[in-house]
């Protein structure tokens, strides 16, 4: 017998309980996912649904997981990103099928990916304690106690956490985190362009910041565009008319005049990274571990990857699943792909968000470098589908 509990049902929570499901109810180990947020059983699209940029690497774990084919009923996929930078000759094309994938990505909506994931779930392996939340967390001889704010108590060999790049328990825990500020804010909002965007990314790069415009159902695009704070404070206040008056300017009119935006947020942004990811009976996971600059949509694609890890290393051992040894292992496993990704997101983010003379000149040889050498352009978009470090 073992227990786990994941602390955070989001999309990586929920992801790590699917891959442990069928090999947890042949060990007759019990999972509870302890989740704030009731997702509900009914799927309710939005105009302003939140999305996620899954990799083509993403896609393949969701096919290996059993989901894919459902959450391919509301996915867009990427079949070119162009990149470019606003003014300059420098800009680069990425195309599926010069790199023999269906598609370099899709873009779906979080709330669609967290429907299927949760439909996936079985019931006489995973608990389900939602909404409740963890007020504390005991560490003691074989794992971890929580303490819910349902009033319940729970023992558990290993505890997960997966609650987001603000966890509180990550602090009380002590853990200690590296953050980086990028002194930016992320503008995100859906916007509709006046032409059909036939599956192109964006990816535009000025000297205020980068911004991307990815393709989403029903000829709408997911927008992030990354401004100085103040800036980006003063855009989310424009009526709606100014606001996509700049965003015209800012992107120019290759998708033609954008005809409506939807509700605009704002996100602080920093490089996040924990400075423990594993202890006996503990392990932090997705946005709690790390969280990365959004411009590259790196981040939740390195959390699945981690996910899928750490749910291979517990079913392949024969270790009660909060074994020291065993979540060093798979840590060690996981530490060069984290630092190649959180390296790639985080020097792409410094290379092409700078106004400096020499930073606009790097990145436009570049752009132009990337166009012209077929395999620096190929590890671009190894890494951009999530394909760095593994096999096609």
């Amino acid at each position: 017998m073992g227990a786990l509990a994941i602390v955070g049902g989001g999309l990586v929570g929920a992801s790590l309980a699917l891959a442990l499901q069928k090999g947890a109810k042949a060990r007759s180990w019990t999972i509870e996912l302890i989740e704030p947020f009731e997702p509900g059983n009914e799927y309710q699209p939005s105009y302003d649904a939140r999305s996620t940029a899954l990799s083509y690497g993403t896609r393949l774990i969701y096919q290996r997981l059993g989901v894919w084919d459902r959450i391919a009923e509301r996915a867009e996929p990427i079949t070119h990103i162009h990149v470019s930078d606003r003014g300059r000759v420098g800009a680069t094309r990425l195309d599926a099928q010069a790199q023999r994938v269906p598609a370099l990505g899709y873009v779906v909506e979080n709330a669609w990916i967290g429907h299927c994931l949760w439909q996936a779930l079985d019931d006489q392996v995973v608990v389900r304690h939602c909404p409740a939340e963890v007020e504390r967390m005991q560490p003691f001889a074989k794992g971890y106690r929580l303490s819910l704010t349902s009033g319940v108590e729970l023992d558990c060999d290993l505890a997960v956490l997966a609650d987001g790049g603000r966890s509180a328990l990550r602090e009380q825990l002590g853990i200690e985190i590296k953050r980086t500020p990028y002194d930016q804010s992320a503008l995100i909002a859906n916007v509709t362009p006046g032409k059909p965007h036939g599956g192109q990314a964006f990816e535009r790069f000025t000297d205020e910041g980068p911004m991307a415009l990815l393709p989403l159902q029903d000829n709408r695009c997911a927008l992030v565009w990354t401004r100085p704070v103040q800036d980006a404070a003063r855009l989310v206040a424009l009526p709606e008319a100014e606001f996509l008056g700049e965003l015209q300017q800012a992107f120019g009119y290759r998708l033609g005049g954008f005809q409506q935006v939807g509700a605009r947020h704002l996100y602080p942004l920093a490089l996040v990274e924990a400075e423990e990811q594993v202890r006996s009976g503990l392990v932090v996971l997705g946005n709690a571990a790390h969280s990365l600059h959004p411009i590259a949509g790196q981040g939740y694609n390195l959390s699945l990857r981690d996910t899928e890890a750490l749910a291979a290393a517990l079913l392949s051992s024969s270790a009660q699943p909060g074994a020291l040894g065993v979540l060093q292992a798979y840590q060690r496993q996981q530490c060069w792909d984290q630092r190649l990704t959180v390296g790639f997101s985080d020097q792409l983010t410094q290379l092409f968000g700078g106004s400096a003379r020499l930073s606009i000149a790097g990145r436009n040889l570049g752009l132009l470098g990337l166009d012209l050498l077929s395999p620096a352009k190929d590890w671009f978009a190894r890494q951009a589908m999530g394909l760095g470090v593994r096999e096609r």
